[in-house]
C-alpha cells in the first residue's frame, strides 16, 4: 500500500513538474490578453518543450482569429511578435527568415 502511495505521489509530481509545450504558452498568452490586435513577449528556452522548432515567421489560429507570428531566438529566450492578420501562406517568409538566422550565426563572432 505504502508503494502505490509512493508510486502515485512520484507522478503527481513529475505532472506538475512537467512543461508546457510553446504552442500551449503562445495560445494561451492570446487568450489571456483578450486576443489583441499586436501583442509581444518572451520566454524562457528552459521553461517550455520547443514544439515550434524551426517556425520563424508562421500563421497561429486562436479560436477563430488568425496571427502572424514572428518567432526568433535570443538566448535563453524566445521571443514572439504576434499580429492579428489575414490567413496567408507564409513559407516563403519562414524560408527567408530562417536562412536569415543561419546566416547570422555563421557571420556572429565567438
Amino acid at each position: 500500500m505504502l508503494r502505490t502511495f509512493l508510486k502515485h505521489l512520484q507522478l503527481s509530481a513529475i505532472k506538475t513538474h512537467s512543461k508546457p509545450r510553446a504552442s500551449e504558452v503562445l495560445t494561451s498568452h492570446l487568450l489571456n490578453r483578450g486576443k489583441p490586435y499586436w501583442t509581444s513577449y518572451f520566454v524562457r528556452y528552459s521553461s517550455v518543450k520547443n514544439d515550434q522548432f524551426g517556425l520563424s515567421h508562421f500563421n497561429w489560429n486562436v479560436e477563430g482569429v488568425n496571427y502572424h507570428i514572428l518567432r526568433t531566438g535570443c538566448y535563453p529566450f524566445i521571443k514572439y511578435h504576434c499580429t492579428k492578420r489575414p490567413y496567408e501562406d507564409l513559407t516563403l517568409e519562414n524560408k527567408l527568415f530562417t536562412f536569415l538566422k543561419v546566416i547570422n550565426i555563421e557571420c556572429s563572432p565567438i
